[in-house]
């Protein structure tokens, strides 16, 4: 049965999980090459919310002696960054455009399905998932909604909404993107959400508790460590993201709410793979390493001292650039309708994944998705052979079938002389 009442809510609401891009433009502080492991090890002990939920500000990734060794100006910019919980620009990040570019395009065209960012640690990973939050363009959401649903997609409220919009007009206000992570020790209960089976049957209520699946959607969802999350709390995750909605159904008694959102699972594979079953359903996956060039790797450490010493300063640096992405994504998501993919272009896609052996039609689906983003970004009205090799450079790799004795490796060159 289907029961229609009141949610039953937290002790705290959804918007207090670990979100960056709520209640301003920056709300955490990020390392721009690391996160300490100490980090890490906390949110696997507390298996629920991110500590970043808490008052007391991340530390993790700050050497000891920053505060002491910046002198007095220097000391009062970190405690003032950390009060307001500043973030490392996005545009700040030197290198790893091909992780940026990833993130970018599922921000501009969110079906494309999300991106696996793979790599050593310190490489930016989570910096840039972070970052990305305050290069997005705010949303419209209804006032008070728990899911935070989209005003004009009437066909996607939640129950509250729906009974709020029969009674009269829906409230809205405009709020950031946001960024919800996912701690590796989280309950399939704390990611789908839980029903109250007592007070449903007995009282009629749906004594639904929401779960981060609620806080993440319009956002991204950040899952750091994916390779060590359960795989049925993976399952889950990958299964509300392509449907859209979250079912949570216990002894005949179902809710459900909206849950459209950007997945982005980051890995080191030192620690262990994904199972192939699901790298298949994350559309994009690239792979980061550290920067061998000296003058990138000097340049990385200039900013990582600049920001740590007068991090509101070191922002102001990067504003103008910040705001010319953001101008980028906006104009990029109204003409992406607007982009023609040709006959011969849809022909060179599906060669492609023929000729490097892929599975199914996923990958097809997803090269255009992604290539047509690409190039909507570019400020182009039809798809180009560049798009198609970008597109599938990041979709491909992942998907090939490998034999025992077959390393599989991919060959960007032969990729390009497939589409000519």
């Amino acid at each position: 049965m289907r029961i229609t009442g009141v949610i039953r809510e937290r002790g705290s609401s959804p918007g207090s999980a670990s979100k960056a891009g709520s209640g301003g433009a920056a709300n955490s502080i990020s390392d721009p090459t690391m996160r300490g492991s100490s980090d890490k090890n906390e949110r696997r002990s507390r298996g629920g919310r991110d500590p970043a939920a808490s008052k007391a500000p991340d530390r993790s990734g700050w050497p000891e002696s920053t505060a002491a060794e910046s002198g007095t100006s220097g000391s009062f910019a970190l405690h003032l960054a950390r009060s307001k919980r500043l973030l490392y620009p996005f545009a700040a990040i030197v290198g790893q455009e091909r992780m940026k570019r990833a993130l970018i395009l599922n921000a501009i065209n969110p079906s494309i399905g999300g991106v696996l960012i793979r790599g050593e640690k310190g490489t930016a990973k989570s910096t840039a998932v972070r970052g990305l939050a305050e290069v997005l363009p705010e949303i419209e959401v209804v006032v008070g909604c728990r899911f935070g649903c989209d005003p004009r997609d009437g066909e996607k409220l939640c129950w509250e909404c729906a009974e709020r919009l029969a009674e009269g007009v829906l409230p809205t206000e405009l709020r950031p993107m946001r960024v919800v992570d996912l701690p590796v020790g989280a309950t399939e209960d704390r990611v789908v959400g839980s029903l109250d089976m007592e007070r449903a049957l007995r009282g009629g209520e749906r004594a639904f508790e929401p779960g981060v699946l609620a806080e993440a959607n319009r956002g991204i969802l950040y899952v750091d460590e994916i390779n060590l999350l359960d795989d049925y709390v993976v399952d889950a995750l990958l299964d509300a993201a392509a449907m859209g909605m979250n079912v949570v159904e216990r002894e005949g008694v179902s809710a459900s709410h909206p849950a459209s959102f950007i997945i982005v699972g980051s890995m080191n594979p030192e620690e262990g793979e994904l199972r192939p079953q699901l790298l298949d359903r994350i559309a994009l996956q690239v792979k980061v390493e550290g920067i061998s060039d000296v003058e990138q790797r000097v340049e990385i450490i200039e900013r990582s001292n600049a920001f740590a010493e007068d991090p509101a300063k070191f922002r102001e640096g990067f504003e103008a650039e910040n705001r010319k992405l953001t101008s980028r994504i906006v104009a990029a998501k109204k003409a992406l309708p607007r982009v023609a993919v040709g006959r011969g272009e849809l022909r060179n896609i599906a060669r492609i994944a023929i000729e490097f052996g892929v599975d199914g039609h996923r990958a097809d689906i997803m090269i255009e998705r992604t290539a047509r983003a690409n190039a909507a970004f570019e400020g182009r009205e039809r798809v180009e052979a560049a798009d198609i090799v970008a597109a599938a450079e990041m979709v491909l790799p992942h998907r090939m079938r490998k034999t025992p004795f077959d390393e599989g490796d991919f060959s960007p060159e032969r990729l390009r002389s497939l589409v000519g």
